[in-house]
């Protein structure tokens, strides 16, 4: 999991990286969801909120300047 202090020290390039990983990420575990062989659903929420953190960072770099 990604904290806000460290993201917010990145580059929009360098979010953007981490954003298209996380997506990947979550791509996979809800093919692996679909065909029964993940069952941590725990991990799936922690991807989804690091994608969301992400996102907002991206926002307020952007809002700034």
């Amino acid at each position: 999991m990604n904290k806000a202090s460290d993201l917010r020290n990145s580059s929009q390039e360098e979010l953007q990286k981490q954003l298209i990983e996380l997506r990947r990420t979550q791509l996979e575990i809800r093919i692996q969801h679909r065909t029964g062989q993940f069952a941590d659903v725990a991990k799936f929420r922690d991807v989804k909120r690091d994608i969301a953190r992400i996102k907002t960072i991206m926002n307020e770099q952007k809002r700034a300047g």
